[in-house]
């Protein structure tokens, strides 16, 4: 809201209302502030027991689940050790006594039966024999069966396809193998032992167990197949999907998890030893209507509490309204700028307590701006005194000498180019006074900064810099890359054995504007770069510019504040990275706002 709006805005409503209002959001924000974290908590506290209860139906069914299975392997131990372990074959039958244990179970097996490593059908009840052409060797628990002889195999869910038989053609089971020992007269080898376990045995176990809030339990193997779901045609039919990619991750604990845009709580339960997961589900939708009567409650304190403040903040504005009304002409006097107004010392201890300070302070700020005024520009003026100062004679000596050098071998191409740069690198050092330039004159310095050093130097290194467009036009602090691409030439590459190579770079990132100057060179310790942004001299003034490091880092925070400045990374024999952080800001509209 500018000015001229806030105005017209005081002029409509009087100051008694303004604080009332003022009150009473304020009020009303803490208060929603509150009920939200109240829900929040109560929220939290329901999805808690939620969880809880989940867990504890979940327990449940797997200790349901686990001995329903405990009682399969039971009649599995007895067909072997009570049975097949003490028969031999070849001269008697054990079909009486598996047919005796079949009738005591039949209400969950389906079938029992003993086959040949060969994959021959030993004995059978009730189903007849094998079906046809049917190689059952070739099937994939055979084989596993045989391969881990001391484990008790699970299938998943499907319709029996192995015996002949009418009556149990469609019926679905779960096959339990484990390998066993048959004898026959001297001989020993192995077998398989196969029991049918009811699919509808399994399955009543499950479907008669309800969770509340619209949730629902289901069963995975370890391979992520599904063993019972409530919605188990819909998922076979594609018209449903389920999370079982996660859930065979998940561990035996609670997570939330969010499926097809819905989030969700689930509990999973491993079952005994078979690499089964009991998982129960309980969408957050279906805390719908405790929420609703949690956010109605939060609601009705709200507007209770709401009612009350609102009739206090009625009384103290108009207690307080007089004497506000009189300090604020004087503060709008002080805002137009007439310093030198009494101010209204009325009204309660707070509010003549705050008139003295507030005529105080208007006779601190007078002289303050006319502090400020001289401070700043003594402080220009001394910046760029001291800049100027910092410019050592001796790279001025030294490219001098080179352009003598040059002319007397009669390189005058060579040297009309140092000659150049020279001019070019003092006009921007100059900069008519200024401390701010653009990125693109920063460039240039720094470009024929390099030029003459490459002359100096022999071409004993190659640089390159790289900056777009778009931050050519943004502002920046002069004669900040030279003492860093300086010290990456005297400290890092002159007593190289190779080729050194200087890359400076500039772009824009995230409304910051970045420079990175990077070397190949000797690199650095950890002392010795936590030396360059100290007062210890790193680059000898005698050779350099005579700016440290230092001077940069602390020119960039005094201009832009401190959350910019340099950071250095570097590695002994791998080299130096310098990076600059600054504001990303227009260079026209800077200087606008330094001639205001």
């Amino acid at each position: 809201m500018d000015k001229g709006t806030e105005t017209g805005f005081f002029k409509r409503v009087s100051i008694r209302y303004t604080i009332f209002i003022y009150f009473t959001v304020s009020a009303l924000v803490a208060m929603l502030l509150s009920g939200e974290a109240l829900y929040v908590q109560m929220s939290r506290q329901l999805t808690a027991v939620v969880q809880e209860e989940s867990q504890a139906v979940l327990g449940q069914v797997n200790r349901s689940v686990d001995s329903y299975l405990r009682t399969i392997m039971k009649l599995s131990d007895s067909l072997y050790y009570g049975v097949i372990k003490n028969a031999d074959l070849s001269t008697e039958s054990v079909n009486d006594q598996i047919t005796l244990l079949y009738d005591n179970n039949k209400d969950s097996i389906a079938n029992i039966a003993l086959l040949s490593k060969e994959g021959e059908l030993l004995e059978a009840v009730p189903a007849a024999r094998l079906k046809t052409g049917l190689d059952v060797t070739k099937e994939e628990w055979f084989g596993n069966t045989l391969e881990r002889t001391d484990n008790l195999h699970f299938t998943t869910p499907h319709v029996q396809y192995i015996f002949d038989n009418s009556e149990q053609q469609y019926r679905w089971v779960i096959t339990l193998t484990r390998a066993v020992e048959i004898t026959q007269g001297t001989s020993t080898e192995q077998g398989i032992l196969l029991i049918d376990i009811r699919y509808s045995s399994l399955q009543q176990i499950l479907e008669d167990i309800t969770l509340g809030n619209q949730g629902y339990l289901y069963m995975i193997s370890s391979e992520g197949e599904l063993i019972y779901h409530p919605k188990m045609q819909l998922i076979e039919s594609g018209q449903m999907t389920e999370n079982v990619s996660a859930a065979m991750e998940y561990r035996d604990g609670s997570y939330r998890e969010d499926y097809e845009g819905e989030s969700r709580d689930v509990s999973v339960k491993s079952v005994g030893y078979t690499g089964w997961k009991l998982l129960s589900v309980t969408p957050e939708k279906g805390l719908s209507l405790s929420n609703l009567k949690m956010r109605l409650f939060v609601a009705f304190v709200a507007s209770a509490m709401l009612l009350a403040l609102v009739l206090i903040n009625a009384f103290i504005s108009s207690r307080i309204t007089n004497p506000i009304q009189e300090l604020e002409k004087s503060v709008n006097a002080i805002e137009a700028g007439e310093l030198d107004t009494e101010v209204y010392t009325g009204g309660s201890y707070e509010i003549r307590h705050l008139g003295r300070s507030i005529g105080d302070m208007a006779k601190r700020i007078k002289a303050l701006m006319q502090d400020i005024v001289v401070e700043h520009e003594a402080k220009r003026k001394s910046e760029f005194d001291t800049l100027q100062s910092q410019i050592n004679p001796h790279f001025l000596y030294n490219t001098l000498d080179i352009i003598v050098w040059m002319i007397e071998n009669e390189q005058k191409q060579e040297a009309v180019k140092v000659v150049t740069a020279l001019a070019r690198f003092f006009r921007i050092s100059l900069s008519k006074g200024k401390s701010i330039i653009s990125v693109r004159d920063e460039l240039e310095h720094i470009r024929n900064y390099l030029t003459i050093q490459q002359m100096r130097f022999k071409n004993k290194f190659t640089y390159v810099i790289d900056a777009g467009e778009d931050v050519m036009e943004l502002a920046c602090l002069k004669l900040m890359l030279q003492p860093l691409v300086e010290n990456a030439i005297y400290h890092g590459m002159e007593f190289m054995d190779g080729d050194g190579e200087i890359y400076v770079q500039v772009k824009k990132e995230a409304g910051d504007l970045f420079f990175e100057v990077r070397d190949n060179g000797l690199g650095m310790t950890e002392e010795q770069v936590e030396n360059l942004l100290s007062e210890k001299p790193h680059v000898s003034s005698k050779r350099g510019s005579g700016i440290g490091v230092k001077n940069v880092n602390e020119r960039i925070r005094l201009y832009f504040g401190e959350r910019y400045g340099l950071a250095i990374v570097s590695e002994p024999d791998e080299g130096t990275v310098i990076r600059i952080r600054l504001p990303a800001e227009i260079y026209r509209e800077t200087m606008e706002k330094e001639q205001r």
